[in-house]
């Protein structure tokens, strides 16, 4: 009789231990996710190299329908040096004589 309630305990020890461990790691997961879930502070400085801004473009065949574009400053800074230097070897390749679509 003990050896049956000793094998008993033991098989629902042995079932019962995934379910704890995988509730711990359960507790464990959510406590992750609340700390990602938490939102950044929103940035007001516009001047900080993080702070989104918005422009509006306009979509070339269209006098009314304009494009909403939203970077960072970073990425705002970037996308001007790209397109500067493009204009300047577009210049420069005028300049010299070559075509560049050739």
């Amino acid at each position: 009789m003990k050896s049956k309630l000793i094998l008993a305990a033991a098989v629902t020890a042995f079932i019962a231990s995934p379910a704890i461990a995988a509730e711990a790691a359960y507790g464990e997961d959510t406590a992750i996710e609340n700390a990602k879930a938490k939102k950044p502070k929103k940035i007001t400085d516009r001047r900080h190299p993080d702070y989104v801004r918005c422009r509006s473009q306009p979509i070339i065949g269209t006098l009314a329908r304009k494009r909403r574009v939203c970077m960072t400053n970073r990425e705002w800074v970037a996308f001007n040096k790209k397109g500067n230097d493009r204009a300047r070897e577009m210049v420069d390749d005028l300049q010299s004589g070559t075509n560049a679509s050739n």
